[in-house]
């Protein structure tokens, strides 16, 4: 897929997934932001709230970047021709699936089994972290809010996983973390009413349009133009005979 549309999609659809955001982590934002420690106005301290929400986009990366680099040792130590044709086919078909998510055909997916279990051997370590009053915390326990169980995280995390490349994984997956901050950020904040604003259906139609264009140029890459730089951003690519 390529590189530049897949990162521009997942920070689109980290915009478009706002709404859902703020149903499954919008409670849990606002309540932080007042379990975080206080300025001398009675606010909460702006710079740990930012530090949560990086530690949360750091948890993506990290998973990105596990998950993809792993794939793609396996993928460079088999070098099988049908497994890149197979995973070359998964990942249109999952940059597709995320497109229909987008623009609303598909109901937005709900947390996994396997995400759920991991969640209950953390949640007790994020607790543990609370209250809030430093930098080093609000981080630590940024990372740990990332591994609660959404349906669109692991939708992306497909998409960043299927690249192959721990990089790509990494960087596709802080694109989408980076594009849900600003709800995250206002919900902290306690203006809820202001932070669905870029879950609009502008937002999700644009976040389709730019998956679709990846998937079609995934799936079609062995058919397309001998073009340098669309083979080194296309993983998994095999030419047709």
């Amino acid at each position: 897929m390529n590189g530049a549309l897949t990162l521009a999609a997942a920070l689109l659809l980290g915009l478009a997934a706002s709404g859902h955001c703020l149903v499954m982590c919008g409670g849990l934002s606002a309540a932080l932001g007042m379990a975080t420690a206080r300025g001398a106005d009675g606010r909460p301290r702006a710079l740990l709230l930012v530090t949560y929400q990086l530690g949360r986009t750091s948890s993506y990366a990290l998973a990105g970047l596990l998950l993809a680099g792993t794939l793609g040792a396996i993928v460079g130590a088999m070098d099988s021709e049908t497994l890149r044709r197979l995973l070359r086919a998964l990942s249109a078909a999952a940059l597709l699936l995320a497109a229909l998510v987008a623009f609303g055909h598909v109901r937005d997916p709900g947390g996994a089994g396997l995400g759920q279990r991991l969640w209950r051997r953390l949640a007790p370590l994020g607790r543990r972290l609370l209250p809030v009053a430093s930098m080093p915390r609000a981080f630590a326990f940024g990372m740990v809010w990332g591994w609660m169980p959404c349906g669109f995280v692991y939708t992306v995390l497909v998409i960043a996983t299927l690249q192959g490349d721990a990089l790509y994984g990494a960087a596709t997956m802080a694109a989408f973390g980076l594009g849900t901050l600003p709800a995250m950020l206002v919900a902290a904040f306690g203006a809820q009413r202001l932070a669905g604003f870029g879950a609009g259906i502008g937002a999700r139609k644009l976040a389709g349009f730019v998956l679709l264009a990846s998937a079609g140029l995934t799936f079609a890459g062995p058919w397309l133009p001998h073009w340098a730089w669309l083979e080194a951003s296309l993983p998994f690519l095999c030419r047709s005979s």
